[in-house]
């Protein structure tokens, strides 16, 4: 119970206990001094191009399937828009759930792309959705991509590198350089 009162604290801000009706659960949105000991700091949750970026930056381990964009994706979002909306504005918010819910499982049959449950929170209106689904979305590790390039002469990257194990190795008779 604990953990759904603090989960909707941190939502809405507000949270109605079922006990008496009243709001008397205090919201704290800004970090406390213990917090700010620990490193823990209340921010802004990061919105989809930030999210994106640090994939990118990561390139590797990615939860996804490759996705890439089709040419009328535009054209094709906002059809769906307009079936289940009826609006095209682009700074229409999804504030409904069942809207939303009926939008984005639309989205996921038309383009056969789901949006991630790490990425749901940062969609927020059309223009999120629209900016989502035109974002290709790219699983190659980036060591793979190093082997389709061309490289410099001064650069050789060994693929097939070799490990120090101490049972198979015999050129120190299986004494580590680092013995702890």
């Amino acid at each position: 119970m604990a953990a759904l009162v603090r989960h909707g604290v941190l939502k809405t801000g507000q949270v109605k206990l079922p006990q008496n009706g009243n709001y008397n659960v205090l919201v704290c949105r800004y970090a406390t001094k213990a917090e700010k000991k620990k490193g823990i700091d209340r921010k802004v949750p990061p919105k989809i191009d930030s999210s994106a970026q640090s994939l990118a930056a990561k390139g590797f381990l990615r939860p996804q399937k490759d996705y890439t964009p089709p040419q009328d994706v535009s054209t094709r979002l906002e059809s769906i828009i307009q079936n289940k909306l009826g609006a095209i504005e682009k700074t229409t918010k999804l504030s409904d759930l069942n809207v939303r819910f009926a939008l984005f499982s639309a989205c996921n049959d038309e383009f056969n792309h789901s949006i991630p449950n790490s990425l749901l929170h940062a969609i927020e209106t059309v223009d999120d959705l629209c900016k989502f689904y035109a974002t290709p979305v790219n699983t190659t590790m980036p060591l793979d991509k190093l082997r389709n390039m061309k490289l410099p002469k001064n650069l050789h990257i060994q693929y097939e590198y070799h490990r120090f194990h101490p049972d198979t190795d015999t050129k120190f008779d299986g004494i580590t350089a680092f013995p702890r």
